[in-house]
This record gives C-alpha cells, sequence and structure tokens, in this order.
C-alpha cells in the first residue's frame, strides 16, 4: 500500500491563501476556505450517516457546492459515484443499484431525475439544500490517503449494452495529475478553465491538478461560449479543456481576432478532430493540444506536447510518462507504422477494472494492458493517430470506412457547420455510409455539391450514400457525438420509407 497526506490537506498547508475556485461572478475561493467548508460539509454528511467505505451517488451541474461534496466525500473515506445530469430517472436507477450506492445526494432542481430511485430507496434520497441545513457531527481527519482506494465510480456512455461502472483509485487520478504537468509544464501563472462537466473524468480532473499544483480553477457551470471568451481575454485563464465543438465555436467566433498570449494550451479530447478545424488553428496561431485518453484513463494518456503540435499534425502524440502504448494488429504483429489497429494502454492512471464486472475485466485486460476498443495507429516516430472506436468501424464491401474520416471531409465544406457518420445495412455491400448534416445558418444546402465533393477526396465506397439535412446533431454531455442515436433515426427513415 502507498499512502500520500489528505491533498487537500497538504494543499492547505502549502499554500492556504491561493485561489483554489474562481466562479463565474469572479468571487476568489482561496484553498483555506475550500478546505474549511469541505470539512463543514464532511462533518454534514457524516451526520446523515455516511461514512468510511460507503458508496455516495451524487447528481449535480457544477457548482461550488459540487466541488466542496467531492472533497468532503475524500474526508469521510468514502467512494463518490458521479451520474450524468442528462441521464433519464430509469437510467440512474440502474447505476445507482449496480454501483450498490447507499446514498443519493442531488442538486435540488435535478429532484424529479430521482423518482425512480424516490420509489424504491426513499430514506436513501438528500438534497443538497436539505445536507447544508444539516447540523455538523465531529469526526476524525484523515492524515493520509491510500492510493490504492477507489476514489471515483464514473459509468462509461454504455452505448452498447449496460454501462459499466470504472473504479477510479486515488492513485489513478494523481498520476493523471502529475502526468499531465510532466508534459505541459507548470507556470506560476497557470489558471485552468472548467467548462466540461466535473462528472466527465475530463472536468473532475481539473479539480484534482487543482490540488497538486496549488492551481485556480475557473469554474462554470457548463459551456458558454461568451463567457469562455471573457475568461480567456480578461480573467487571463492558461489553459482550457475542450472537445471538437467547443473549439469549433469558439474558432468561428474568434474571425480575424487573435488569441491572447497568456493561453498557452486548448487541451483537445474527446475523439479525432477534423483535419480543417486543426489547420484552422495553425493558421490562427491557436495553440490545440490534441490529447487521447477516456474514463479508464482517469482522463488523457496520450498528448501532443507544444513542440509537435504543428509538426505533427492530427497526431494525439506520444504517451505520458510514465504510461505505455501499442497497437495491437489482426494478425498478433504490433506497432508496424502506419497500420491500424486498437488502441492498448497501460500505466498507473488506468483504472483497476469495473465494478462487479468480472467477464468484462477478464476481456478488457490483458496482463494489465487494457484493451481500449479504439482504432489507430502509429507513425514512423511513434506518435499515435487515432481513426475512430471499434464499434464505430462501417465495413462496406470488404473495406473499412471510418466515420471520423468522412466527417473530416464532410466539415471542409464551407456550408457545413456539423456532420456525422454512421453505417447503414445494405444488401450489396453489407455496411454503407449515410451521413447527417447540420447547415451553417443562412447558408444553401445542396446534396449533390456535398456528394461531390466527397467524392473528390474520398474513395468512392467512403462517400456517403445519403445526406440528411437536420438542425443539430445528438451529443452526450460532454459533446460527444451519439452515434446510437444517428442509427436509430436512419432506422426510423428506413421504416417511413418502407411504410
Amino acid at each position: 500500500m502507498t499512502y500520500i497526506p489528505h491533498w487537500l490537506e497538504k494543499r492547505y498547508d502549502l499554500t492556504p491563501e491561493k485561489t483554489a475556485i474562481q466562479l463565474k461572478d469572479r468571487t476568489k475561493i482561496p484553498f483555506s476556505k475550500l478546505r474549511q467548508d469541505s470539512l463543514e460539509m464532511a462533518g454534514k454528511l457524516n451526520q446523515i450517516g455516511i461514512s468510511q467505505n460507503d458508496h455516495v451517488a451524487l447528481l449535480s451541474k457544477n457548482s461550488y457546492e459540487m466541488v466542496t461534496i467531492i472533497h468532503a466525500i475524500t474526508y469521510l473515506q468514502a467512494t463518490v459515484v458521479l451520474l450524468n445530469t442528462r441521464l433519464t430517472a430509469n437510467e440512474l436507477l440502474y447505476q445507482y443499484e449496480d454501483s450498490e450506492s447507499s446514498f443519493f445526494l442531488y442538486q435540488d432542481d435535478l429532484e424529479e431525475k430521482g423518482t425512480e430511485i424516490q420509489k424504491k430507496h426513499p430514506d436513501q434520497m438528500y438534497s443538497i439544500q436539505t445536507i447544508k441545513q444539516q447540523q455538523s457531527k465531529s469526526f476524525a481527519i484523515p492524515e493520509e490517503m491510500n492510493l490504492e482506494d477507489t476514489f471515483t465510480i464514473i459509468y462509461t456512455s454504455g452505448t452498447t449494452g449496460f454501462p459499466k461502472g470504472v473504479q477510479l483509485t486515488y492513485g489513478n487520478h494523481y498520476w493523471s495529475a502529475a502526468s499531465s504537468a510532466l508534459n505541459l509544464g507548470l507556470y506560476e501563472n497557470d489558471r485552468w478553465l472548467a467548462m466540461l462537466p466535473l462528472f466527465h473524468v475530463s472536468g473532475l480532473s481539473i479539480l484534482v491538478r487543482s490540488l497538486l499544483y496549488g492551481m485556480p480553477v475557473h469554474l462554470h457551470e457548463s459551456f458558454n461560449l461568451e463567457e469562455a471568451f471573457r475568461e480567456i481575454t480578461e480573467e487571463g485563464v492558461t489553459i482550457a479543456s475542450v472537445v471538437t465543438i467547443m473549439l469549433e465555436q469558439m474558432v468561428d467566433q474568434l474571425g480575424h481576432r487573435s488569441i491572447p498570449d497568456t493561453l498557452r494550451c486548448f487541451l483537445l479530447g474527446g475523439g479525432p478532430a477534423p483535419k480543417p478545424l486543426l489547420e484552422k488553428c495553425k493558421s490562427k496561431d491557436i495553440p490545440v493540444f490534441q490529447s487521447y485518453g477516456m474514463t479508464e484513463t482517469a482522463s488523457q494518456i496520450v498528448t501532443l506536447s507544444s513542440q509537435d503540435a504543428l509538426r505533427k499534425l492530427g497526431s494525439a502524440g506520444k504517451p505520458l510518462f510514465p504510461a505505455q502504448l501499442r497497437i495491437q494488429q489482426e494478425d498478433e504483429g504490433s506497432n508496424r507504422p502506419h497500420e491500424t489497429g486498437e488502441i492498448m494502454v497501460k500505466g498507473p492512471m488506468v483504472t483497476k477494472g469495473y465494478y462487479k464486472r468480472e467477464e468484462a475485466n477478464r476481456k478488457s485486460f490483458d496482463q494489465n494492458w487494457l484493451k481500449t476498443g479504439d482504432l489507430g495507429y502509429l507513425d514512423e516516430d511513434g506518435y499515435l493517430y487515432v481513426v475512430d472506436r471499434r464499434k464505430d468501424l462501417i465495413i462496406s464491401g470488404g473495406e473499412n470506412v471510418y466515420p471520423a474520416e468522412v466527417e473530416s471531409v464532410l466539415k471542409e465544406i464551407n456550408e457545413v457547420q456539423d456532420a456525422g457518420v454512421v453505417g447503414t445495412e445494405d444488401d450489396k455491400w453489407g455496411q454503407v455510409p449515410v451521413a447527417f448534416v447540420v447547415g451553417r445558418e443562412n447558408q444553401k444546402m445542396d446534396k449533390d455539391r456535398i456528394m461531390e465533393y466527397a467524392g473528390t477526396k474520398l474513395a468512392s465506397y467512403k462517400v456517403p450514400k445519403e445526406i440528411y439535412f437536420v438542425d443539430t446533431l445528438p451529443r452526450n454531455a460532454s459533446k460527444k457525438l451519439l452515434r446510437s442515436t444517428l442509427l436509430e433515426w436512419t432506422k426510423g427513415i428506413h421504416n417511413h420509407d418502407e411504410s
């Protein structure tokens, strides 16, 4: 077992008056205040019965209260189960019971999301407002953390089958934060913009970095284009975690203006980025660091460092120190340059496994290597290029079609704001790609022109056989495209055509 000092206690000891959290209204909360409020919250949670080793489900949008609850649960040496606010009542009940949680804490305006939990576990539901009104019960403040203890359980999106609870230890989160600093560096003036949900590992990891680095986090409930620009141009934010759609909107809004020198990194995650977007960022000197990671790796595990950002455009980079990566190719060979295979990763930031999923753990791990289910290749210098999710791969007439590649080409067209590609069944080819396209405002869309352009950039089997114009594409809370929903749409269109 490996122990470290409790990380908020340690940070309080080192830099008590340094800003921990800056809120949207510019309120600055120092680490001393964060510690005080988190300890007080821990006493209130202890009063309702939460104690060591309990699993505590938390349903909340980003807020200062949410931050104090997460830290409070670490003081009580319990495990926090972070729930996605976009889930239905039935989905939340499944995750609550599957994680064997004993308490359901929820933000007051999300109460109706807990209706199914209310029916079956009424005495285990507590609103955050109710908790704040509790008396505080004293408890022994832990001096240390065991890095092998489970800090969080976060469920995967569950696009196939039931979602699985990813167990992440304190050590997983610690090494993720440490490896990020070893790559990005650490500066005295660093400030990290957090607009991604804290219930996703990409958002939560920012809080852990804040403790390790002694760095302010500029916390917002959700992504807002105007507020993001204000933070970058007026508040001195140096790093911002973004996904593709957030970056696209910011680049569009930027127009001919430039990003201030104080911003040194857009940390881009959430799947392969369209080449046109990266080229546009390059032309505007926007510092984009592509990364690759997943819930199972406690956030990024591969990142393109600054000195390679332009030289290796489109790459996710090399594995962070001390992570390892290899490509498992079909014929058991591995890591031959430019040959696509399954991405496999290993390191101290990788989950110890899925909660209560022995079979899934057997299938997902090979001698401590995690099979990610993602497809990619390494170039001759060992840089990773992520191609697509294995489950999203379209096989048309025996040829592989990667939706992300097709989407990237479609987004090169001026009139196209957004695009999503999936495969549909076809009697002749097995599967063929079809595209759902969102047009730019006041721009006329022409299906034939889109197909003609795609035909100049893609092999014929990659060109979408149908183009469907839609107002918006389905995305989850972290803005990832929901291809499973697009597949449902294609079935609906197909059934409508048959009738």
